[in-house]
C-alpha cells in the first residue's frame, strides 16, 4: 500500500507497557487523528512510529521496514514534531526552521538555493516569514509553537507526525494550522496528529484513532468514532452533537454521570 501499516506497535518504558500491540493502516492524503484522554500512550505511540523510542512489532511505510531505514533516509521520510514550544538557545528563526533540511545534507555541505526555497516556503505556510530575523527565544509559546511546525514542513517529508500542534494558539491560529495539515495530506502526503480538541478532530480529520488505556479501542470516520458510548467509556464524558456546514460538531458537555 501507499502509505504507513503499522502491526502490534508495543513501546514499554521503565518495564511498563505504555502502546500495546497497537495496528493501523493510514493511506497517503489522510489527516489521521490520534486522540484519547491524557495518559493513554498516543505521544508515545507518535515517538514510537518515528523511531524515536525503541518498540516491537512493525511499521512499514511505501511497503519498505521504516526499522531497515538508515538514519539520514527515515529522517527525511518522517517529519517529527514534538510537544511543546521549548527554544533553548537564542537562534533565529530561519536559521531554527532551516534544521529541517539538515536529512537532505552532506556532511559540511551549505543550504542550496533548493534548500532555502523549501524553508521560505515552510516559513510562508506556517506564517511565521516576518519572524524570520527574530530571536525563536523572543517569540510568544504559540508563535514558537508555529516556527517548529515550518521546521518539520520544511522536511518536506511523506509522513509527518504532529504531537498537538495546535495546543498554544488562539483560534484562529488553530484553524490556521489545520487548514495546512489537510492541505499538506492533499498534496499527497500523511499526516498523523494528536489532539485533544474533539471539534477540531471531527472536522478537519478523516479518520480518528482512539486510544484507550495503551490499546487502539477505535478506528474509523469521525462520526463512527466520536459517539456518546466512546466518550463516556475513554473520557468520561457526555458530549454534545450537532452539524454545520456539512461538518460535524463534537463538543465534551459535562462529566458523565
Amino acid at each position: 500500500m501507499s502509505g504507513l501499516e503499522v502491526q502490534k506497535l508495543s513501546v514499554a518504558i521503565d518495564r511498563a507497557i505504555i502502546v500495546d500491540e497497537v495496528s493501523f493502516k493510514a493511506s497517503s492524503g489522510e489527516v489521521v487523528g490520534l486522540i484519547g484522554a491524557n495518559g493513554v500512550g498516543k505521544s508515545t505511540l507518535l515517538r514510537g512510529l518515528a523511531g524515536i523510542l525503541p518498540a516491537t512489532g512493525e511499521v512499514r511505510l511505501d511497503g519498505a521496514a521504516v526499522g531497515a531505514l538508515s538514519l539520514k533516509v527515515r529522517a527525511r521520510a518522517m517529519a517529527y514534531l514534538p510537544q511543546g514550544q521549548t527554544v533553548h538557545w537564542p537562534i533565529d528563526v530561519h536559521q531554527l526552521v532551516a534544521l529541517g533540511r539538515l536529512p537532505h545534507l552532506a556532511p559540511f555541505s551549505r543550504i542550496s538555493t533548493a534548500d532555502e526555497a523549501a524553508i521560505q516556503a515552510a516559513m510562508d505556510k506556517a506564517d511565521v516569514a516576518e519572524f524570520a530575523h527574530r530571536e525563536a527565544i523572543s517569540l510568544s509559546a504559540g508563535e514558537r509553537a508555529r516556527v517548529l511546525l515550518a521546521r518539520a514542513l520544511a522536511v518536506e517529508a511523506r509522513v509527518l507526525l504532529a504531537d498537538e500542534p495546535t495546543a498554544a494558539l488562539d483560534p484562529l491560529h488553530q484553524l490556521h494550522v489545520m487548514q495546512l495539515l489537510r492541505a499538506e495530506a492533499a498534496g499527497g502526503g500523511l499526516v498523523i496528529v494528536v489532539l485533544h480538541d474533539l471539534a477540531l478532530a471531527a472536522r478537519f480529520c478523516d479518520r480518528l484513532l482512539l486510544m484507550h488505556e495503551g490499546r487502539l479501542v477505535a478506528d474509523g470516520a469521525p462520526t463512527e468514532v466520536l459517539t456518546p458510548r466512546n466518550l463516556e467509556e475513554t473520557y468520561q464524558v457526555e458530549g454534545y452533537f450537532a452539524a454545520h456546514e456539512g461538518a460535524p460538531i463534537v463538543l465534551p458537555w459535562r462529566p458523565s454521570a
